[in-house]
């Protein structure tokens, strides 16, 4: 007698276009794991802004139709395919990169871009750790070459990537600034490694930050808008440094970085390489061990409501923690 197919719930993408082509279903096929790949039962699975982008078609790189969207996702092994030899079902992991799509009930993923999730972190936490705090990361180590003892402002300092760039800062060494648009968001931002906190919704927030750093000015910038600062920033930075980070356009004037010998660098997660994301995991699980990686969960949302976490990821006023998905 056939073994019937395990069917789940996925949500499926058929068209690109705005949050309502998120099509929740319930007769998906759980896939099967292959060769160095394993079957994570998903928990929660974190949202990302990126997901809203290639959902909408503007992002670069697009998937082919029909496809399940999201990649951080945290839960248990629950099969594993050939040669997958690190896991073994029951494990908690999460992963930073699904194969089949994160919004789902079952994902696939290959083994090495699954991590064991520690217990004293949740499934949410779990969920919340991929694309942000791989990002930061990047962002820090491997773009701005922070080092310890240099200044470090994050703009939009209470969203996903924002506080993990901020917990990871202040785990280097470094002096960190961060921004919020909101009381609650600053609170935060202090609470996860900041040493001062500003409003961007106060008019005169850049000269706040002028006088608390003097002349010496910012050695690293790390930018979520930098379509609306990036000429700010020029002007904040110390001599040599550096913003990174870039969204839209913006008129700048060039000269603003040749006195400083300043620099504006461009970063995404997806040009690492297996080796500097082996880099990145080990850093991050090192701050798990110790204690100072802890995600702070925003928003959360059953699968059902996927359409408008997608609209308020985009929308919404003043993020603050990673906005979840669960299962």
């Amino acid at each position: 007698m056939a073994t019937r197919q395990k069917l789940m719930r996925a949500v499926r993408v058929f068209e690109f276009g705005g949050p309502e082509v998120l099509k929740l279903q319930s007769d998906i096929a759980v896939p099967i794991p292959k060769d160095h790949q394993v079957l994570i039962k998903v928990h929660a699975c974190g949202v990302n802004p990126v997901e809203t982008y290639i959902r909408s078609g503007t992002y670069s790189k697009k998937p082919l139709l029909p496809y399940t969207p999201g990649s951080d996702v945290a839960g248990v092994i629950e099969a594993v395919g050939d040669n997958a030899s690190a896991f073994k079902k029951g494990d908690r992991v999460f992963t930073s990169s699904t194969i089949s799509g994160g919004y789902a009930e079952y994902a696939l993923a290959a083994d090495h871009t699954v991590y064991k999730l520690p217990e004293k972190l949740d499934f949410k936490q779990g969920a919340a750790i991929g694309i942000p705090y791989f990002t930061a990361c990047r962002a820090l180590i491997h773009s701005a070459r922070v080092k310890a003892g240099e200044s470090v402002l994050v703009h939009g300092a209470s969203g996903g990537v924002g506080l993990a760039a901020c917990q990871i800062a202040r785990a280097y060494g470094l002096k960190v600034l961060g921004t919020a648009g909101t009381e609650e968001g600053q609170k935060i931002v202090l609470q996860n490694g900041a040493h001062e906190v500003f409003n961007h919704r106060e008019v005169n927030y850049i000269d706040k930050i002028k006088k608390y750093v003097g002349e010496k000015g910012i050695d690293v910038i790390i930018e979520m808008l930098a379509n609306v600062n990036l000429s700010k920033d020029l002007s904040l930075l110390s001599h040599g440094g550096r913003v990174v980070g870039n969204r839209g356009t913006i008129e700048i004037n060039p000269r603003d970085t040749m006195a400083k010998e300043s620099s504006i660098i461009g970063v995404t997660l997806f040009s690492s390489t297996k080796e500097e994301f082996q880099q990145y995991a080990a850093a991050l699980q090192a701050g798990m061990e110790i204690g100072w990686l802890k995600p702070v969960i925003g928003s959360q949302y059953p699968l059902e409501k996927v359409a408008e976490a997608h609209k308020d990821i985009i929308h919404g006023s003043g993020a603050t923690g990673k906005m979840i998905l669960l299962l």
